[in-house]
């Protein structure tokens, strides 16, 4: 168990960014010092090289001028005015045989007749002292008679530096590795703390089957955590709507299923023989229609509530979808002698789904109808404004109580007066949820005794969700 639990740490994100980090955090460390030890040698080389010229230059002035003791001279002025200066100088002939060989005290036990077995050269050379070496750097200058000066200057103050930079770094390297790995572990943590809330959200949800619960915002991760809970949001949205559209239809399917047994029951014990197992049929057929019918408006309802329902949109002329629409019901309006009317100017067009909003209106003037008395009067009107276009349908009809319009959307509610009417009580339902898809809103205003008014508010620029 130890060792999976290993093997599952060595695979996960946060223990690979801890050992990435725990690396390149050493490497860009090392990679700086060894910039910065870069510079700051060749600077030190730069300057100890300018010195030796300048020197050499004016050691040069004072022999021409004066000759060796001139030099001599020069060279123990210069001694007793700074000294930390510790230059060597040395002039040699044409066999390169040293003629005048000055040497700083603290370095007389040096060996500088190694100096006559090699030829002078303007570089880094080892002086000899016993089986021990002296780093020093020369340079070389021409002087009268075919004479060599050379002067010298120890660099072993300026390796000793070096070799303490270097030491120092190493000194603080391992520090700095176990720097990083905390660094890097502390920033897998914060990095990867919003997805430990996903895992513990999503497992939440697995176990308890409840989906209110959402993983806090925050800047890391943000557009996943958004885009996660809007997640959760919709599919919350979609099983709520699926476990109330088969309440629903549990609920509603109750009654046309107790009509179609009662009426195969009374077809089985009837002695009416074929015209009345006819007849029994037929009921079942009406029964199984109406059933269909239920479960198609329920779904459509799901679909447009949980944002799901497809839309087709096109331009449509309005006027033209009133006259289409209005014609489907003259019969039923001329049943009641109910004046049926459109008011709609005929250049408006509006972006809709035609067919959907076609059964808005259809179960508008259906309920209008239904809902007035005879010699009543529906009108359907159409108006555009600066930022929307407006379609109500009114009717002179009964009107609707007061304390019963917040309910009249609820599925398969009916106010009680219109109970002994045929109908499901998902037409309004229905027309809310495609206003809803469309990015519309839809209000009612009614008096009773003097009829109802539907409104939708379409705007300009709404598009469906």
């Amino acid at each position: 168990m130890r060792f999976r639990s290993l093997y599952r740490l060595r695979g996960s994100i946060a223990f690979r960014i801890t050992i990435w980090y725990s690396i390149i955090f050493p490497l860009s460390s090392a990679l700086s010092f060894g910039i910065m030890y870069y510079s700051f040698s060749s600077y030190v080389n730069h300057k100890d090289r300018e010195i030796l010229r300048a020197k050499i230059a004016e050691y040069v002035g004072a022999y021409q001028a004066g000759g060796a003791k001139l030099l001599d001279s020069e060279i123990r002025t210069d001694r007793k005015r700074d000294k930390r200066i510790s230059f060597f100088v040395r002039i040699s002939g044409r066999d390169n045989k040293a003629v005048f060989l000055n040497v700083p005290d603290t370095e007389t036990a040096f060996d500088y007749k190694y100096l006559d077995r090699k030829p002078p050269r303007p570089k880094l050379v080892d002086l000899i002292r016993g089986s021990g070496f002296l780093p020093t750097e020369e340079l070389s200058a021409g002087l009268p008679g075919g004479l060599l000066l050379q002067v010298g200057k120890s660099i072993q103050g300026r390796q000793v530096l070096l070799q303490n930079f270097r030491e120092t770094f190493l000194a603080v390297l391992i520090p700095v590795v176990l720097l990083g790995f905390a660094g890097g572990a502390f920033l897998s943590y914060r990095a990867l703390r919003p997805i430990h809330s996903l895992v513990e959200i999503v497992d939440l949800i697995i176990d308890t089957g409840k989906m209110r619960d959402r993983v806090p915002e925050n800047d890391e991760l943000e557009d996943l955590i958004v885009l996660f809970n809007r997640l959760l949001e919709r599919i919350e949205t979609l099983i709520s709507g699926m476990r109330g559209c088969l309440d629903n239809v549990a609920h509603d399917l109750r009654t046309p299923l107790t009509r179609m047994r009662g009426a195969i029951e009374e077809a089985l014990q009837s002695e009416q023989g074929k015209d009345g197992l006819q007849e029994a049929l037929m009921d079942c057929a009406e029964e199984s229609e109406r059933i269909l019918t239920l479960i198609d408006a329920l779904m459509d309802i799901s679909e447009a509530e949980t944002g799901v329902m497809p839309l087709f949109l096109e331009e449509v002329n309005l006027s033209k979808m009133f006259e289409d629409t209005v014609q489907l019901f003259d019969y039923a309006a001329d049943d009641k002698n109910i004046t049926l009317s459109t008011e709609c100017a005929p250049d408006i067009f509006i972006r809709i789904d035609p067919i959907r909003m076609g059964q808005v209106l259809a179960n508008l003037i259906d309920n209008a109808i239904k809902y007035t008395p005879c010699e009543g009067k529906v009108t359907i009107r159409g108006d555009r404004t600066e930022s929307e276009v407006v379609i109500s349908v009114q009717d002179t009809g009964e009107g609707i109580p007061l304390q019963e319009i917040p309910k009249i959307w609820h599925r398969l509610y009916r106010i009680d007066t219109s109970r002994s009417r045929r109908g499901l009580g998902l037409g309004l339902s229905l027309v809310k949820a495609i206003v809803h898809a469309h990015g519309a809103q839809i209000d009612v205003y009614s008096e009773p005794d003097k009829g109802s008014r539907f409104t939708i508010h379409i705007p300009e620029k709404s598009q469906p969700h």
